[in-house]
């Protein structure tokens, strides 16, 4: 009897060659009405993925679109922990990845077990945790937050409330000047927003002497600095549609261009020079989902995210407790 987990290898890739004449856009658009799917997209992703996607979003969409959603399959294309916070936030649901290796520089920045000693040495801090961590450290949190909601997640809070704040130490340095709160950071960070280069920014500005320079939060300071507008990735996005400038140089993962491109085509969008020897700044996890992967795990229904429940039930009151502010800011 044929076994559809024979054709994936021991890391969760499938091993299955597509037939390069399929029309991969009509077979997902098959398979979703088969099999009852949506295909979830974030911002980084291909942009032949973005295309096919039932919604496109960054971390606080796409997690609101998980937790609304009556589909019986989830298509996750993004990395490890979103799709690990889909199935936190829909149990019952089936949850797949189209490339199980697609994992996060991030949240590899925080491990569970030294993350649970640092909480212990601070126990009067209520713990917020960045979306983009793994469902253990989701469940060593009180609140989660998002890029789009951080400022707020924290405002929500009494003023002499003590809080951590994990893993992305510039995320959370940002909301510190943001709110003027002090707090305990956690010594992480993402390996794209960290490489983007200051200088080659300057030199940028100075052949693009009219362009806006938009910056996600999770890039380091001196970068921050020289920012016309800072936000989420959705807010980067509304930032290019409604400002009146034609050109911006654009400080995050490069496959949000593609949105920014088809929403403004008459703007120009200049990804930010990252601070090595490649012309890109693309995440290397992100990258890994394509959209032959998209087909086959729709296809076979796997690689598919399992959580055991003494994890999934604690990291699921932490990010309903975000929904429930966001809900309540109008997020």
């Amino acid at each position: 009897m044929y076994n559809a987990r024979q054709d994936f290898s021991a890391g969760g890739v499938s091993t299955e060659i597509v037939d390069p004449s399929l029309d991969l856009f009509a077979e997902i658009n098959r398979l979703k009405k088969e099999k009852n799917a949506i295909v979830l997209a974030h911002y980084y992703q291909d942009s032949d993925i973005q295309d096919v996607a039932d919604y496109i979003g960054d971390s606080l969409g796409l997690s609101q679109q998980a937790a609304a959603t009556d589909a019986s399959m989830i298509v996750f294309c993004g990395v490890h922990f979103m799709a690990e916070t889909a199935k936190i936030l829909c149990p019952d649901k089936k949850v797949v990845l189209p490339d199980l290796r697609a994992g996060c520089s991030l949240a590899d920045s925080c491990p569970p077990d030294r993350f649970a000693a640092f909480k212990a040495a601070h126990p009067d801090h209520i713990v917020i945790s960045y979306i983009n961590c793994t469902a253990e450290i989701k469940a060593l949190t009180d609140i989660v937050c998002t890029s789009s909601n951080a400022v707020q997640i924290v405002e929500s809070l009494p003023k002499d409330q003590k809080i951590i704040f994990a893993p992305d130490k510039n995320l959370g340095r940002w909301v510190m000047q943001k709110t003027g709160r002090d707090m305990v950071l956690w010594d992480g960070a993402c390996m794209v927003h960290e490489i983007f280069s200051r200088e080659k920014i300057i030199r940028l500005k100075q052949r693009y002497p009219d362009a806006l320079v938009i910056a996600h939060p999770e890039c380091e300071q001196p970068v921050l600095e020289l920012a016309d507008f800072i936000g989420s990735t959705t807010a980067m996005l509304k930032f290019s549609q409604q400002n009146p400038a034609q050109s911006f140089i654009v400080a995050t993962e490069s496959g949000i261009l593609h949105q920014m491109a088809k929403s403004s085509p008459q703007k120009i969008f200049i990804p930010a020079p990252p601070n090595n020897q490649c012309a890109c700044n693309d995440c290397p996890h992100m990258k890994l989902n394509t959209l032959e992967k998209v087909y086959l795990c729709m296809k076979h229904e796997h690689p598919e995210i399992q959580l055991e429940e003494h994890i999934r039930i604690p990291a699921e009151r932490s990010i309903r407790r975000m929904l429930e502010i966001s809900a309540q800011s109008g997020l």
